[in-house]
């Protein structure tokens, strides 16, 4: 499955109020999974002396899906393709990699 295929299966379970309008309940969303996200990452730090199990995994596994999910729908808000996204990041991460600036600071190096 590539991204615009993901994009538009994961629109048809899409929920939310003023759905098609509303770019800012999906990234609220997808705040709250990147916390959860990193919860667990903490609780792998404090509880399993920073290894991580197979369980925890699959729970990070799952709350790495659903970050996916609130991308793809605020990509659909802002009538933005996915797969394009996509593309274009790594266009960029790779023009920032032969020009030697991954390191750094700033969006437009």
């Amino acid at each position: 499955m590539d991204f615009k295929e993901y994009q538009t299966k994961s629109r048809e379970t899409a929920l939310y109020p003023d759905k098609g309008n509303n770019f800012i309940y999906p990234t609220l969303g997808l705040c709250g999974e990147a916390g959860e996200v990193a919860e667990k990452i903490k609780k792998v730090l404090r509880d399993k002396g920073g290894q991580i199990d197979e369980e925890t995994k699959v729970e990070i596994e799952k709350e790495l899906g659903d970050i996916l999910w609130y991308l793809a729908q605020i990509a659909t808000e802002l009538n933005l393709d996915f797969d394009q996204i996509a593309n274009k990041n790594i266009e960029k991460l790779f023009s920032r990699k032969e020009r030697g600036v991954l390191h750094g600071n700033g969006d437009n190096r």
